[in-house]
């Protein structure tokens, strides 16, 4: 167990569960929602000042954008794991070697991300944009400059969750709606005035984010901070990778993940709509834009609770990370309760929020009600999920966070799309989440049989005391 002087220094040991979820967990929805924010206003420059080409040229990349997305959570993710119950442990020097480990990933996935751009960049890029020479450019411009900025981007992200661990989430979000306002005036300038186009963009994007690595940076040369820069320059950058890879993997593997069911769905519906595809199409975009916003608040109480959690296991105060865990799973199940019964109640209309266009407007409905039947769940299992890679049993967050989008869901689209139909189709969301919470129960009664009164729930006792 660690010191009761280092304790006092922690304030996720020493505050109230409560008080900490709400002190973590309000200031990184503020972050997830203007990082939202962005991408609509970023849209909107594009298709009011450039045109519908421009918004195709920057939506044929999404995957390999996700891809950049998921390699990010890959590294700050895995270093989050480790941080957190080291700097729980008082262990600060181990701390200060994840970090560095952690700098030294960052920079080794992006060279090799940039390097396989350099070779394939334009045959992907042109494979994905299909018969559009235009757009097939434009892309490779818009992704050329976004992967180039891929060092800054894994590297605020390391910097970013290294302050959210130490307990300055508040602060995380104070930088992240002046970088998103940065962002936002650098699309202006960029695309309208000086007409910059997709590169316009991709700039704004890539110098937002080098101004807030900056700044980051900047606060732990002023002594900010547990983890300084002077010890970040004494220890190895080398090492120590395949922990943070086996860590971080399953939560960036969701991403991934995320792609891989967009592209499943948008396939089964070329081989299954006929007429209908270019409504029905344009109807999935809007359900999973909606989503995407549902899901950040649930993505930010996981987080939290993550950082709460690992802290707390860390310096041996399993009772405190049962009390946060059961918290965050109330919370998380609440919200996913009023996001269901909200969206069910608004499914027939809420599509005209995007479109006009009568048939798409009902396409809406028709998917958004199935889909969101058993949202209620959405926001446990992920807790659950982040709880377990916050312990250290990155086995149990695989399972909860990679079976549902790499197995299940590609399964019952194709199976469902061919047997039945289009229509079909969105039935195979709900009967995925039904599996999911099999899954997670089971998960669920075997971890309650490990914990004790010397360990925290889904931990063997280690003789330490709560």
């Amino acid at each position: 167990m660690m010191s009761s002087r280092n304790a006092s220094e922690n304030r996720f040991l020493t505050a109230s569960p409560g008080r900490l979820f709400v002190a973590n967990a309000v200031p990184m929805m503020v972050i997830m929602v203007m990082n939202g924010l962005l991408t609509l206003v970023d849209a909107a420059f594009l298709g009011h000042f450039v045109g519908a080409e421009a918004l195709a040229a920057v939506s044929v990349v999404f995957p390999i954008v996700m891809i950049t997305i998921a390699l990010s959570t890959l590294v700050s993710g895995g270093m989050s794991s480790l941080l957190a119950r080291h700097l729980g442990a008082g262990l600060h020097d181990a701390a200060a070697a994840v970090f560095a480990q952690a700098h030294g990933l960052a920079l080794f996935v992006s060279l090799v991300l940039i390097a396989a751009f350099g070779l394939a960049g334009a045959a992907i890029t042109g494979q994905l944009s299909g018969p559009q020479p235009a757009i097939a450019q434009a892309a490779h411009t818009y992704l050329a400059i976004l992967i180039l900025a891929v060092p800054v981007q894994l590297l605020l992200g390391v910097h970013a969750d290294a302050w959210r661990n130490e307990g300055y989430a508040g602060l995380m979000a104070v930088m992240s709606v002046g970088v998103t306002l940065a962002n936002v005036g650098l699309d202006y300038l960029l695309i309208a005035r000086l007409d910059l186009g997709v590169a316009g963009s991709a700039w704004g994007t890539a110098i937002a984010q080098g101004l807030g690595l900056a700044l980051v940076v900047g606060l732990r040369l002023r002594g900010r901070g547990v983890l300084s820069m002077s010890a970040l320059a004494r220890a190895r950058w080398i090492g120590g990778w395949r922990d943070l890879l086996a860590l971080g993997a399953p939560v960036s593997l969701s991403f991934v993940g995320i792609a891989l069911v967009s592209a499943t769905v948008i396939t089964t519906l070329r081989l299954t709509a006929g007429a209908g595809y270019l409504d029905t199409v344009a109807a999935y975009g809007v359900v999973t834009r909606i989503f995407s916003v549902t899901f950040l608040p649930l993505m930010a109480i996981a987080l939290a609770t993550q950082s709460i959690v690992g802290n707390n296991v860390g310096a041996q105060l399993y009772r405190r990370s049962d009390a946060a865990l059961r918290l965050a799973l109330i919370v998380s199940g609440a919200y996913g309760l009023l996001v269901e019964l909200t969206l069910l109640a608004m499914s027939g209309w809420i599509g005209r929020g995007f479109v006009i266009d009568a048939p798409v407007v009902h396409q809406v409905g028709t998917i958004l009600r199935p889909m969101v039947s058993l949202y209620l769940c959405a926001g446990p299992i992920l807790v659950l999920a982040l709880y377990f890679q916050a312990v250290g049993q990155p086995g149990r967050t695989a399972a909860l966070t990679l079976i549902k989008p790499f197995v299940l869901s590609p399964a019952l689209v194709t199976t469902l799309g061919g047997v039945f139909g289009t229509q079909a189709i969105w039935f195979a969301f709900p009967l995925s989440d039904a599996v999911m919470i099999a899954i997670a129960l089971g998960l669920a009664l075997v971890s309650r049989r490990h914990g004790g009164a010397t360990s925290g729930f889904g931990l063997r006792p280690h003789g330490a005391t709560a």
